[in-house]
């Protein structure tokens, strides 16, 4: 195996995120043969000893696990319970054993697709917005949004001084009081897609996260969980197929990026709008017969 850098290595023998191992290196806690590492090293886990507080590291003795949780409205993404709050915590619905990163976490008021795993290198390619993976969601939403409202929310808005990238968003169903949406996102703020329909006039209603790339729910059920095959696993590290209409958008913004003066405005010109029809592609690789609760 070639060299690496220690942060990565750490993270995928279950020792935290990235940037906790970048921490523990930084407090001088790892050693490479015996060598006190410093912040940007690296390593072969093959050839080279690496200890941390003087244990070794063995990556060969480590085993990964991909845990899916249908998460119902009102549970905590998080490991415990925060003082004072009465709703129970994801781990509360999850009895495993082993540190584990959650990719895409959701708010209490969200329900829908998340998956737990001690894998802390796929958590990171999985999470941040420079690779560009999707993430959908099925979102109500009050009132009818018009065309005109749907495209300002594919270009992006500004939230908190940045834009919210370019999205895929198309009209699955409406009646007079609401509107279901897909929505396809390759970044995943705070409260993102409840801040942006807020701002357009439409607030939600509710929301589900149906797919984390092209891994789906399936016939999961609420509150249940199970561990991933290899070939689930696979699918989840596919983007969904809308992500080449979301690059495109992003390479027509990227020059307009940082323009302050423009935010919150629907970007001119004179190119025509497909008709908004939701996609029917892209897998849902699950099994139900391995539900558990």
């Amino acid at each position: 195996m070639s060299e690496e850098r220690l942060q990565k290595i750490m993270a995928r023998a279950d020792l935290g995120s990235r940037r906790s191992c970048e921490t523990i290196i930084e407090q001088g806690r790892v050693k490479v043969n015996g060598q006190k590492a410093t912040l940007g090293d690296k390593a072969d886990p093959d050839t080279d000893t690496i200890t941390v507080d003087g244990q070794e590291i063995r990556i060969d003795l480590f085993t990964k696990r991909y845990i899916v949780f249908n998460k119902p409205k009102n549970v905590l993404s998080t490991n415990k319970q925060p003082e004072g709050d009465s709703r129970p915590a994801m781990r509360d619905l999850i009895p495993v054993e082993g540190h584990f990163f959650t990719i895409g976490r959701l708010d209490a008021d969200s329900e829908g697709l998340m998956v737990l795993t001690n894998d802390g290198e796929l958590t990171h390619e999985l999470s941040h917005p420079s690779f560009e993976h999707t993430k959908t969601y099925k979102v109500t939403v009050y009132g009818q949004p018009d065309e005109e409202t749907l495209e300002r929310w594919e270009q992006g808005l500004w939230i908190d001084g940045s834009r919210t990238a370019p999205c895929y968003v198309r009209v699955l169903e409406q009646n007079p009081k609401t509107t279901t949406l897909r929505v396809i996102m390759i970044e995943g703020r705070k409260r993102q897609i409840r801040r942006v329909a807020s701002l357009l006039g439409h607030p939600v209603q509710r929301l589900v996260r149906t797919h984390i790339g092209q891994l789906g729910l399936g016939t999961l059920k609420k509150g249940a969980y199970y561990e991933l095959s290899d070939e689930e696993v696979a699918a989840m590290k596919i983007p969904a197929e809308e992500v080449k209409y979301i690059r495109r958008k992003n390479r027509k913004q990227r020059p307009a990026r940082n323009n302050s003066s423009s935010k919150n405005k629907p970007r001119s010109g004179g190119n025509k709008r497909r008709p908004r029809k939701s996609s029917t592609k892209g897998a849902q690789k699950q099994r139900s017969n391995k539900q558990s609760t």
